[in-house]
């Protein structure tokens, strides 16, 4: 073992720390040479009971050794008595784990909460299905082997509230500083004819003509698609429609935008929203089917709603709604109304064709 030495030539043993365990006591060890002349020192280990070993100098002849420059130990007075442990507790840091207490339960209680647990959960589970079966269309019910009508004024009520809260939400996170991203022509896919009902016969476009009413001016304004051209700047843009019935397409469009119209022709003060119809829309059987839906006047305004007059560079077929639609990217697609014959501003929100049947009002992305 090292030592120190002092400057009175006495030599210090370096403390230990033990933990748990009994400290063992060590005297100096011999030195190399004595004073000159005297007889040379044995060390002799001697083991002390309970005290670790602890080491002694004596003589040949079994008197302790007396080294000039060595003072006697203090601590070795008593051997036989060993030194108190001394504990290192770990400090404990502020954000550091500390260890999980330990819980003792009896078994019969462990078991008892257990099947508490499992019944409380099988209940719940049993709760949500039953909730959800209330929510879904009967058509889907019955393609599940539940042929119960559970169609009530209260489910209605309830799917009604559902779509106004998601409407709501979806009103307040719009902004016309969000843009939806922009392709390029080589991402573009093909737009199927997705017309709700039959895709109208192409004679109305040679005498269509856009109606516009609820002005400021309180004039009744019609336009042709010549007017529109001619009068207005055409933007380009590629975006994707995205429809409610689960698929999308990314196209190219061109046309005015419903900004510009707006500002060339003024609502009245106290209009926030706009109906826009379709007179030519048919039916699944070919019988006039008007269609309108609402749009907000915010949402009129974006600087991506264009009235298109051209798709994929070429002016629009009937497929899509020749001679003038609507393409809101920031709306689903039931809201891109097609072959437009009447804009209308009104101060309180109008008729929707989808939201009457169910469908939600704002439409939002």
């Amino acid at each position: 073992m090292k030592h120190k030495e002092n400057g009175d030539d006495s030599l210090q043993p370096k403390d230990k720390l033990f933990t748990g365990v009994e400290a063992k006591q060590e005297t100096p060890e011999s030195p190399k040479a004595g004073p000159e002349g005297s007889t040379p020192s044995a060390p002799i280990a001697i083991e002390k009971p309970g005290a670790g070993a602890a080491e002694q100098r004596v003589d040949a002849d079994g008197s302790p050794s007396s080294s000039g420059d060595h003072k006697p130990r203090t601590d070795e007075a008593n051997p036989s008595v060993a030194s108190k442990s001394v504990s290192a507790k770990k400090q404990q840091s502020f954000f550091g784990e500390r260890p999980l207490p330990a819980i003792e339960m009896a078994p019969r209680v462990l078991r008892y909460r257990s099947r508490r647990d499992f019944l409380l959960f099988g209940t719940g589970t049993l709760a949500a299905l039953a909730g959800g079966a209330f929510l879904l269309p009967q058509d889907t019910l019955t393609r599940i082997g539940i042929h119960r009508n559970i169609d009530s004024p209260a489910k209605e009520w309830f799917l009604n509230k559902a779509l106004r809260i998601d409407d709501d939400v979806a009103e307040a996170l719009y902004s016309g500083n969000r843009r939806v991203p922009t392709y390029t022509k080589s991402q573009i896919t093909p737009l199927k004819n997705n017309y709700n009902g039959t895709t109208p016969d192409p004679g109305y476009v040679s005498g269509w003509t856009l109606t516009l009413d609820g002005l400021a001016s309180g004039l009744s304004i019609s336009l042709d698609i010549g007017n529109l051209i001619t009068r207005f700047s055409l933007h380009e843009q590629i975006t994707r429609l995205v429809c409610v019935e689960g698929w999308s397409a990314v196209a190219w469009w061109a046309g005015l935008r419903f900004d510009d119209l707006i500002r060339a022709y003024p609502p009245m003060s106290q209009a926030k929203w706009a109906r826009v119809e379709s007179s030519v829309n048919l039916d699944a059987s070919g019988n006039p089917d008007p269609y309108f839906m609402s749009l907000d006047l915010a949402t009129a305004r974006h600087p991506q709603t264009l009235l298109a007059t051209h798709f994929n560079g070429q002016p629009l077929t009937v497929d899509h709604g020749a001679p003038l639609r609507l393409v809101v990217p920031v709306k689903l697609g039931l809201k891109n109304v097609k072959a437009i014959t009447r804009i209308a501003y009104v101060a309180e929100e109008p008729r929707d064709y989808w939201a009457e049947r169910g469908y939600s009002r704002y439409d939002g992305i």
